[in-house]
């Protein structure tokens, strides 16, 4: 066993020690505890702690070994759920104050994954009302601080799994992805992450009481933040696993066949309309010399336009929104998401009628275009944000804070709208006037292949290193 403190570990690291019987899990959770109790109050990530539920877990696990039980694959391992996300006994609040009491009788699909898998949730993380901003806050809980200060957002709407897998509360932290819910998070704290493609992890939640949009169900997606690639690669092989309670999950394997010779990337630093900060330029020149000293073929090249599909998608998405949770919206928000959201409509004016049906079909035309061109280049190094991370609030601050988060966010949403893997890793610590920051690059992959993205984003974490490692040395 390593001398560092238990809650430090990875997921595989912890997975291993429980598993051979090195620690016990009932140990691993109280560590996890103690950290939480020690650093959540300054961050707010976690807004609904688990203790005693989580102790009575890992007594279980710890008892069924004893018993001979063979041990899951993240057996022992402390986690986060976020709370927009079903679990049985718990509020699935989703950052709204009309749900406080809106509690779930059984788990969600990925929770139940991960329970069985041995993994034990310490606690549930914050969203913003709605989980519909790339910043976290609400009414409810208030907002969540990033651990690398009070200069830099968490992000959202996953921010308090990012914060609290960042700070050492749990190994992993569940979070999900409409427009970049995982990935905003994960740029903002130095977190991994892979967004899923469309298909590959069952989701539903028993308490939801309407299905979602047809945009909502193909665009949203479940994941999992961490401190290191590796745990993401324990942990999707996972979630990946089969819930007859969504039909149109697909059950493949989460690796696929080897790619012949040198694996192509094709490189892009396109930002569209909006300005590439040099830290932004640097992070992507980082990311590229590591792909390529690991043996990668990188090549700049041309894209199919993720502004064009990005912007239809969007505006489609809030097209969707606005007939289905508008009058949700303007009766149970705040007056500062419904601000927000009247700041959204006007910069991606909803698509309505014939017009939403229309863009919607054409979202089959932007796919076929990335899956032909994704043939030759089976993964695409980007942009994330054109400029390092914003400031907490920024959103709020009218045409100028919400065009800063989303609407330069172009490399994000349109992602979600063509149901492609992207991966996230930061690549620089970037030394800014206000304050230091990550930096981080996307990685989209074909079509069922996040494993290829797992084994590029393992490469740059070779070459740059862990931002965890950096933060803990810090806080």
């Amino acid at each position: 066993m390593t001398q560092l403190p238990l809650w430090h570990l990875s997921a595989a690291e912890t997975a291993r020690a429980t598993r051979a019987g090195e620690v016990t899990a009932e140990a691993v959770t109280e560590a996890a505890l103690a950290r939480m109790a020690a650093v959540n109050p300054a961050l707010n990530a976690v807004v609904a702690p688990l203790d005693d539920s989580a102790r009575a877990a890992a007594r279980d696990l710890d008892a069924a070994r004893a018993r001979g039980v063979p041990p899951g694959p993240l057996h022992g391992v402390p986690l986060t759920i976020k709370i927009n996300v079903d679990q049985a006994g718990e509020a699935t609040t989703n950052g709204i104050g009309a749900l406080r009491d809106h509690r779930a009788t059984e788990d969600a699909p990925i929770v139940r994954s991960l329970r069985r898998a041995g993994a034990v949730i310490i606690g549930r993380t914050n969203t913003p009302e709605f989980s519909f901003r790339a910043e976290t806050d609400n009414p409810v809980y208030g907002l969540t601080r990033n651990p690398w200060g009070d200069h830099v957002s968490a992000g959202g709407s996953s921010g308090g799994a990012g914060a609290a897998v960042m700070a050492g509360v749990g190994a992993l932290a569940h979070g999900n992805d409409i427009g970049g819910s995982l990935r905003f998070p994960a740029a903002a704290t130095g977190a991994v992450t892979v967004k899923p493609g469309l298909g590959r992890v069952p989701a539903w939640n028993p308490s939801q009481l309407a299905e979602r949009g047809m945009l909502a169900q193909s665009m949203s997606v479940q994941g999992v933040l961490a401190r290191h690639v590796a745990d993401l690669a324990l942990a999707l092989p996972v979630i990946c696993g089969p819930d007859a309670r969504d039909p149109w999950h697909v059950p493949m394997p989460l690796a696929g066949p080897p790619v012949e010779g040198k694996i192509r990337v094709a490189f892009t630093a396109n930002t569209y309309e909006h300005a590439l900060h040099p830290e932004v330029a640097a992070a992507l020149t980082t990311a590229r010399e590591a792909l390529t000293d690991a043996g990668y073929l990188v090549e700049e090249v041309e894209t199919p336009s993720a502004h064009q599909a990005g912007r239809e998608g969007y505006r489609a998405l809030m097209g969707e929104v606005q007939a289905l949770m508008g009058p949700g919206i303007r009766a149970q928000g705040s007056a500062t998401v419904n601000a927000i959201f009247e700041e959204y409509f006007r910069q991606f004016p909803p698509f309505e009628g014939a017009e939403l049906l229309q863009v919607m079909a054409r979202r089959s035309h932007h796919a076929r275009e990335w899956s032909v061109f994704l043939e030759t280049w089976p993964l695409v190094l980007t942009p994330f944000l054109p400029q390092p991370f914003y400031r907490p609030l920024r959103d709020t601050e009218g045409e100028a804070g919400v065009r800063e988060v989303l609407g330069a966010a172009v490399w994000s949403y349109s992602m979600n709208f063509i149901g492609l893997p992207v991966g996230m890793i930061s690549s620089r610590l970037s030394r800014l006037p206000q304050g230091d920051q990550p930096t981080a690059v996307q990685i989209v992959g074909r079509r069922w292949r996040e494993d290829l993205i797992l084994d590029a984003m393992a490469a740059i974490e070779t070459r740059c290193g862990r931002m965890s490692d950096l933060l803990f040395a810090r806080i």
